[in-house]
């Protein structure tokens, strides 16, 4: 747009940086209000919840990293059984998935812990689906009692509450599908993210969930 001088007196690329970084809240803010209006005019009270791993850089880049520098981001990808070395992203969305909630956690932080951190600001009755990592029996009995929120996880073998046949594979086949829209969601993500800052690595990171929820949200 500068090129072809579309703007006059256009604001240079620090300006625009610094402006951008000052109404982060704002944008975060807005994201949630957003989100609130596409769970009200949801058809469905069925949501899916998992996380994603955004690393800083390359493993063998870690010690040169100078945006953070933490053992606390350091992370385990299990599924592929390797570490990174970035933040994780736990992500809410609607059965269509669709992003309602999110929120950035350190690379080593379990998803219980992510748990407790998310919003979770669902309508009563709504049924939250996840896989085995958000076990927790005080947070599944919590949510039931005091907000009417039934936490649908998948059992370990070792499990306090093992399920009946049939409702473990509903969940196994549910789970499936979450594998599915997340996997649609991450293989549009960039693969890198230039930031120069901590917090401009994570106000790139929401950018990019908030105009990925509008893009599905209001595509058709």
């Amino acid at each position: 747009m500068k090129d072809h001088n579309l703007i006059s007196n256009m604001l240079e690329k620090s300006r625009f940086n610094r402006r951008l970084h000052s109404v982060s809240m704002l944008i975060n803010d807005l994201f949630h209000q957003v989100g609130m209006v596409l769970k009200e005019i949801s058809d469905s009270t069925e949501y899916l919840l998992d996380s994603f791993p955004v690393s800083f850089c390359d493993n063998i880049r870690i010690f040169n990293v100078k945006i953070i520098q933490s053992e606390q981001y350091r992370g385990y990808i299990a599924s592929k059984k390797r570490y990174f070395y970035g933040v994780r992203v736990q992500l809410l969305t609607t059965k269509n998935g669709i992003p309602v909630e999110f929120v950035f956690m350190p690379g080593s932080a379990n998803d219980v812990r992510a748990l407790n951190a998310l919003p979770l600001n669902l309508p009563p009755g709504s049924q939250l689906d996840g896989d085995s990592a958000y076990t927790d029996y005080t947070i599944e009995d919590d949510l039931e009692q005091t907000s009417q929120i039934f936490l649908q996880v998948m059992r370990k073998k070792n499990s306090q509450r093992q399920d009946k046949p049939w409702n473990q594979y509903i969940k196994q086949h549910t789970r499936h599908y979450i594998e599915t829209v997340f996997s649609s969601i991450t293989c549009v993500f960039p693969k890198s993210i230039h930031a120069v800052t901590y917090q401009g690595f994570l106000l790139k990171l929401q950018a990019f969930i908030f105009s990925f929820t509008l893009q599905q949200a209001f595509s058709e």
